[in-house]
């Protein structure tokens, strides 16, 4: 089966009829007909039947369906990722980030590497783990600033710095002196696909698995916005909680300090170069102004 056939087998699915098909692809009915009796022959089965006016595919066409998909994905994707590579400059860093980052240490990072370097310029873009590791295989993105190991095979991982998880409540209210604490209170964590999660997750097992959290959220900031609307404490990470402290938050060391990687995430070819090591550098710096409030 050749792409031409692949085209023809796609536009018909989606058309729903060789006219549409033809017009999709841009070519005369007549050829787009050719193409599908071509692709029927070589292929030696019928993949489409007439009812009422329509082409509906047949049980074989149905299940080679997914496979055409992901074909088309993929070409797809290489197309993009050709399109990022002849219109990338250099000076220009398209930098992707969990939300955690976004509201202020990366803003604070990258002003200053502005202010060194004024020749660079950048974009900046908040996703979740799953968002930013396909942005970045696609080169959409030329590094990613994450919670996230980066557990895919086209990803490289540096560990930047780290910084540690924290509970957060209105000022006055007490902080745990002993993780069994957590069963008496309403507490507010992230989801278990976030790796933040998935460590507080683990904390709960092993010290409260009868009792189940208050709240599950999807990013640290809600969370830090909901323990100021009086909903429940929360467990975070040190840079949201000092990005929101000026809201009115109370921020408290945990009784065991539980320390949590930060990791610039490239694509696996990636060499690097000095003008991305200067941009880290700013990131670094900052990471390591964050400290916990004295």
């Amino acid at each position: 089966m050749r792409w031409r056939h692949v085209e023809i087998f796609d536009a018909i699915c989606r058309g729903g009829s060789l006219t549409q098909a033809a017009q999709l692809l841009h070519i005369s009915q007549p050829a787009a007909s050719k193409m599908l009796a071509t692709a029927e022959m070589q292929l030696g089965f019928r993949l489409f039947d007439r009812v009422r006016g329509r082409l509906i595919p047949t049980r074989e066409a149905s299940i080679l369906a997914p496979y055409v998909a992901r074909l088309h994905q993929n070409l797809d994707d290489v197309s993009r990722l050709a399109r990022n590579l002849r219109s990338h400059h250099e000076g220009l860093w398209r930098i992707g980030s969990s939300p955690a980052f976004g509201l202020e240490l990366l803003p604070v990072a990258l002003s200053r590497c502005r202010r060194a370097h004024p020749a660079m310029s950048f974009e900046l873009r908040t996703h979740h783990s799953g968002e930013l590791l396909q942005a970045l295989e696609t080169r959409d993105l030329d590094m990613v600033m994450s919670f996230d190991q980066g557990e895919s095979s086209g990803v490289q991982q540096q560990v930047l710095a780290h910084t540690e998880l924290v509970h957060v409540t209105l000022p006055g209210v007490a902080p745990l002196r002993h993780w069994e604490e957590m069963a008496e209170r309403a507490f507010i964590v992230l989801d278990a696909d976030d790796p933040v999660g998935a460590m507080v997750e683990d904390l709960l097992q092993s010290y409260v698995p009868d009792v189940a959290p208050f709240m599950r959220v999807q990013t640290h900031y809600v969370a830090c916005g909901l323990v100021l609307q009086q909903v429940g404490e929360a467990l975070v990470d040190l840079v949201t909680a000092r990005a929101m402290q000026g809201r009115g938050l109370a921020i408290h060391r945990l009784p065991e300090p539980l320390l949590i990687p930060v990791s610039i995430l490239t694509a696996h070819d990636d060499a690097g170069s000095g003008s991305r090591e200067r941009v880290l550098d700013h990131i670094r710096q900052a990471l390591l102004e964050c400290r916990f409030p004295d």
